[in-house]
């Protein structure tokens, strides 16, 4: 494993975690949710080294105003911004070769955002993966609520995390997280949740800046991008979704999966938004078997056109 930094088009230090082999036959991109960092992953990277080892590379990064990587001011965190930052991590980390990405909720929307920012990843992708996502249309988002309370606490939630954020003081924060573990436990997870994850997400949102927040929030809600669904037609596609998620719900998975032609649509019955943690073993095993499915055809190209190595996985995916 090594870490690095990137500078982003603004100036941006955006952090990196590259896992496996430069000669890699396949690079596994795997793209956070909001508020969250690339820990969200890290399940799944630990499936992946055990199934693969360094012979597939696999990279996370925290997105801007996340985790290590640099705050960003309000106007500065869009889905076009993170889309572009994806396409410098690609050219500095993963800059040939076939690549695997998935997308958990923001992560999601901004794989939607390549055939705009950056068009030329996309006959690169062997396989992808929405998690917990959507392509638009979030301003019909009632959090389960009724109709007229819910879309008032939708966009009320976020501004109020974010001042919480600016008034009071991390240690205050880390001591007295209430609303935070109100709104993880409340509208992040589903059934079985496990105290260990739901404390991993507060922690996440107890240290997210408020500009992130914020800034993010009102970007996605204009998020409309079902039209660039097309430019994934027979790309290797999976679409994963928990049936009690309230933040992104079934349906919205559902219309990724009819836009992408061959995608296939799961539904994880009683899961929440955050999919990695919740059901660890089905995202792990469909990560696996689009990375399965890549790798295969990186094995039937002609021995002069791919990277000497072993391109068959080793173990199963731990579960």
């Amino acid at each position: 494993m090594s870490e690095h930094n990137v500078i982003s088009e603004d100036g941006l230090r955006i952090h990196v975690t590259v896992r496996g082999r430069d000669d890699a036959p396949l690079t596994v991109l795997l793209s956070h949710c909001w508020t969250a960092d690339e820990s969200d992953w890290h399940y799944q990277v630990t499936d992946l080294l055990a199934r693969y080892g360094h012979d597939v590379r696999n990279i996370t990064w925290d997105h801007r105003g996340h985790g290590r990587s640099d705050r960003a001011s309000e106007a500065a965190c869009t889905i076009p911004h993170l889309a572009r930052d994806l396409g410098l991590v690609v050219d500095t980390y993963a800059p040939e070769g076939p690549l695997v990405i998935a997308g958990h909720s923001v992560g999601g929307m901004t794989i939607t955002a390549l055939p705009e920012e950056r068009s030329d990843l996309v006959p690169r992708i062997a396989g992808a993966m929405f998690v917990s996502t959507t392509s638009g249309e979030l301003g019909k988002v009632t959090l389960g609520l009724p109709a007229v309370a819910g879309p008032l606490l939708r966009d009320r939630l976020p501004f109020i995390l974010a001042n919480r954020s600016r008034m009071l003081s991390l240690s205050r924060r880390e001591r007295f997280p209430v609303i935070e573990r109100q709104i993880a436990s409340r509208f992040l997870f589903g059934t079985p949740a496990r105290p260990r994850d739901v404390g991993h997400v507060v922690d996440q949102l107890i240290h997210a800046w408020p500009e992130t927040m914020s800034g993010f929030f009102k970007d996605m809600m204009a998020h409309d991008r079902i039209g660039n669904l097309a430019a994934f037609d027979d790309v290797p596609t999976t679409v994963l979704v928990g049936g009690r998620d309230l933040l992104t719900p079934p349906e919205h998975a559902g219309k990724i999966a009819q836009g992408i032609r061959g995608a296939r649509l799961l539904v994880a019955p009683g899961a929440g938004h955050y999919l990695p943690f919740e059901r660890r073993e089905l995202v792990s095993t469909e990560l696996c078997a689009l990375v399965d499915r890549a790798l295969a055809r990186v094995a039937d190209q002609p021995s002069g056109e791919r990277p000497a190595s072993r391109l068959r996985p080793r173990h199963r995916a731990r579960t």
